[in-house]
């Protein structure tokens, strides 16, 4: 393994054009906070701040906005140290064809040096915070992807809840909205607290075995850690999972309102601890003319759910993304004004337990298994690189190679792959696996 911890260097940055030049290893919030005595930023955010520069890029990660694109787009120029070749420099001016291949490389094309970001103005934004439900969203759905700069939708399963979070820039006129909450963070919380009591009586002694004697007081725990210690008292009980779940949209339905601040502190998501997560990106036709195909696919992603009696817990987090040019990005596409929809299924991992969180594993894999079956092949759905399963199964790893052979150009990465690394230092189980070369076939 490569280790690029150390590598956390900004090596210039070029305020004019607004442009930075980092080691890889740098992390997100490390860079955003040495780059904002200049006035600028990211151009959006992954969920994550602890992520470093080098991995982001590679595995294609994005943020959310119909108009941005995922954070590969970012980058303009990068240094490739390669067993093949050495140091390489590569952009859209110097050798574009490896430049968009390797942009979203996956670490297979060589190790991810030095990179270029461009960024944007610094700027506060205004995130504003509301339940919906699906008719309305239907209703709306164009507005919010046309009109908000950042927009991501929050489902939430055996309910018609879906929370809707848009964030904007602050108006240079008329400022930051004055609103004043209608619920307190307390009032907001104690639906959630009340369940979590309700719960204890009920599941005192599972409660009483996976407790510690430092457990905090109810009142001192957060949302997310309420959810987790709720969840964690019967996770596969899909009848507990809802009663959370109503809980979760009740929570929101209080937590109503704005929140002001720069764009690297509102960006991001409180995701709760330990968890699997699968998350598909798929074509949802343009920012003019979206076709619809996003909400088709929770919608059918719901009946299923409760078809099977699947407890699945909340939330089902729904985002969207310009295309990319990087044609190994699973939101890659030649035309300019296509969008694609990126939506994650989750489940947590509360307990320490190993008897239990085997249980939860199994009960994810086949949560996943029926997405997949039913939706992903209709959908053009491929999943995000940072959250691929591959498969043991001999016949489901041969369709899933046949499937990515469909989308990605592989032969092109695959000749890459030999020309910069022909003994294959730099690859592991999961590129070999996936991008088996044709010899080995």
């Amino acid at each position: 393994m490569v280790n690029l911890a150390l590598m956390d260097k900004v090596l210039s940055v070029d305020k004019e054009k607004k442009r930075v030049t980092v080691q890889a290893g740098i992390r997100v919030q490390q860079l955003v906070d040495e780059i904002k005595e200049y006035g600028i930023t990211l151009q959006n955010f992954a969920s994550i701040r602890e992520q470093q520069i080098g991995g982001i890029v590679q595995v294609g990660a994005h943020g959310t906005g119909a108009r941005l694109p995922p954070i590969d787009e970012q980058v303009i120029s990068m240094k490739l140290v390669t067993p093949a070749k050495g140091t390489i420099e590569i952009s859209k001016e110097k050798d574009p064809e490896l430049f968009y291949l390797a942009r979203c490389g996956l670490g297979g094309l060589g190790v991810v040096a030095e990179v270029t970001l461009q960024c944007v103005e610094r700027q506060e934004l205004v995130e504003h915070t509301f339940l919906s439900n699906m008719k309305d969203i239907k209703k709306n759905h164009k507005k919010f992807l046309s009109e908000n700069k950042h927009v991501k939708y929050l489902h939430i399963p055996y309910t018609d809840a879906v929370v809707v979070v848009t964030c904007n820039p602050v108006s240079k006129l008329r400022g930051p909205p004055k609103h004043k909450p209608i619920y307190t963070t307390e009032e907001a919380l104690q639906h959630v607290r009340d369940l979590y009591q309700e719960s204890l009586k009920k599941y005192r002694s599972q409660v009483a075995a996976s407790g510690s004697p430092d457990e905090p007081e109810v009142d001192e725990l957060s949302f997310t850690e309420l959810r987790d210690k709720l969840l964690v008292m019967d996770p596969l009980n899909k009848e507990h999972v809802i009663k959370v779940n109503k809980a979760e949209a009740e929570y929101w339905r209080k937590s109503e309102g704005y929140r002001v601040g720069w764009s690297d502190e509102i960006l991001g998501f409180d995701c709760g601890g330990h968890q699997w997560v699968s998350e598909t990106c798929f074509p949802a036709g343009t920012l003019s003319k979206p076709s619809m195909k996003d909400l088709e696919y929770i919608e059918e992603l719901m009946q299923l759910i409760e078809k099977e009696s699947v407890p699945a817990p909340a939330p089902i987090e729904q985002r969207w993304t310009a295309c990319s040019k990087s044609q190994m990005s699973p939101a890659y596409s030649s035309a300019d004004d296509d969008i694609f929809s990126w939506v994650g299924i989750i489940m947590y991992l509360p307990t320490m337990d190993a008897r239990q969180r085997k249980q939860i594993t199994e009960e994810f894999f086949h949560y996943r298994h029926m997405t997949q079956a039913q939706l992903w092949d209709r959908y053009s759905a491929f999943e995000h690189w940072a959250k691929i399963e591959v498969p043991k199964d001999k016949e489901e790893l041969a369709a899933l190679q046949a499937r990515l052979k469909k989308k990605f150009p592989v032969d092109a990465y695959n000749q890459a792959r030999n020309e910069l690394d022909p003994n294959h230092i730099l690859s592991n189980n999961m590129l070999e696996k996936l991008f088996p070369s044709s010899e080995a076939q």
